[in-house]
């Protein structure tokens, strides 16, 4: 089971609809046990940048931090399937990305395959 903060998507829905019609990358940080991932909270990546059609960080440049559980990036043309692009640059365990208009109907949470997982909101 997946379990994402309320308060957490609302907070990266709306930085992706304040940099709209740019891209934006975020970390996923949280906690992951036997039965469950838990998102809690997002981080701005250190050198991180976004622009018309492309978002990016350097992973090499940040610290090891065991409670990084992904990714999400926003999609400004309102499809929230992952790219070819998304999937060679898969970091950590779950891709989320939030298609325009930024509301809660218009995210999607993807594996490292592409497969399209469910969650809960909490």
């Amino acid at each position: 089971m997946i379990i994402i903060s309320i308060k957490t998507l609302e907070d990266m829905l709306y930085f992706a609809r304040s940099n709209h019609p740019n891209e934006i990358i975020l970390l996923l940080r949280g906690t992951i046990s036997k039965k469950q991932l838990v998102i809690t909270e997002q981080l701005i990546p250190p050198f991180s940048m976004g622009g018309r059609g492309f978002a990016e960080f350097r992973p090499h440049m940040l610290p090891m931090d065991f409670t990084i559980m992904g990714t999400a990036h926003s999609h400004p043309v309102g499809s929230h399937r992952p790219s070819p692009t998304d999937l060679n640059h898969f970091y950590s365990k779950v891709m989320l990305i939030m298609a325009a208009p930024y509301t809660i109907d218009s995210v999607g949470l993807y594996n490292s395959r592409g497969e399209q997982l469910e969650f809960v909101l909490e």
